[in-house]
């Protein structure tokens, strides 16, 4: 089956963002002009992905407001002509069909992705993770979609990082195949120590999941933090025959991706897009050597 829905978990607390997601969602804190959501929301569209699930909590309805229209404001800016916000502000309002429920206590990825088997049903299907930010010139969603139509089973996306710093995500072990992009994985660990660590093979917050997902999910004990770990349900699929929809395999990404799960890594990120923005770029670029080095030495 074609690959046609999405689901972007966005139940968490954002605890490491207070005061600033005290009352506000931290999948709505902008980066430079946009809230990181609509980056997300957008590769998936990008991928021809267009019925989106997002995955959400108690305090999240300012996420449902921004894919809603907003007439008053709409009707303000017409009557202004400013044109150009204008289409800036409609342009998340028929980007998807884009749906929403609530995950109720937060146990983990595992659950929230396990929260979305009624809307998904028995189709294969995207998850997006709000933390990673993929380059829009780098997309690659679509070429883990691609690998999922020709094989079957799960895709993953695998990212090279420093033996020191595996310890902070999901690692696969991994076989070659006949394409250079893509692995057969054959165990995946949940942010080991990097001396055990299988592989420098970390698995960033990209997945297209066969529906078989949710029968493990279902049957996975909580893991690492008291939480249902999504990468103890892949182990399991990576272990189970083809005939049940098992079977996992990565794309190898080597493209630009942005971490935003933490303070210092977002600002790098908001800095970094600006840089590549032509309306920020030249100026921003022009003013950051002054505040670094004052004296211009």
């Amino acid at each position: 089956m074609s690959v046609t829905k999405a689901v972007i978990p966005a139940a968490g607390l954002g605890t490491r963002f207070l005061p600033a997601t005290k009352a506000t969602p931290k999948e709505m804190l902008p980066v430079v002009d946009k809230p990181s959501i609509q980056y997300v929301v957008e590769e998936a569209v990008g991928a021809g992905l267009d019925d989106i699930l997002v995955i959400t909590g108690r305090s999240k309805r300012p996420l449902e407001d921004h894919f809603d229209r907003n007439v008053e404001l709409e009707a303000a800016l017409e009557a202004k002509g400013d044109h150009a916000r204008l289409e800036l502000v409609a342009a998340s309002n028929d980007l998807a069909s884009i749906h929403y429920v609530r995950q109720g206590n937060p146990l983990g990825l595992g659950h929230a992705v396990l929260t979305a088997e009624p809307h998904v049903g028995r189709e294969p299907f995207a998850v997006l993770l709000g933390d990673d930010l993929i380059d829009p010139r780098d997309p690659v969603l679509a070429r883990m979609i691609a690998v999922r139509e020709q094989y079957g089973g799960s895709v993953l996306c695998l990212m090279e990082v420093p033996r020191d710093q595996i310890s902070l995500y999901g690692c696969a072990a991994a076989q070659t195949t006949d394409h250079a992009d893509v692995v057969l994985v054959t165990d995946l660990v949940e942010k080991p120590d990097s001396a055990d660590a299988p592989s420098t093979l970390a698995v960033i917050g990209r997945y297209v999941l066969d529906p078989a997902v949710f029968g493990v999910l279902a049957r996975t004990q909580p893991g690492r933090g008291g939480e249902i770990q999504l990468t103890d349900a892949l182990r399991e699929l990576a272990r189970m025959p083809a005939s049940e929809g098992g079977g996992v395999r990565g794309v190898l990404f080597t493209g630009r991706r942005y971490d935003t799960g933490d303070r210092l890594s977002y600002l790098k990120a908001n800095i970094l897009l600006a840089l590549e923005r032509d309306d920020l770029g030249p100026d921003l670029r022009a003013w950051l050597p002054t505040v670094l080095d004052p004296e211009g030495s």
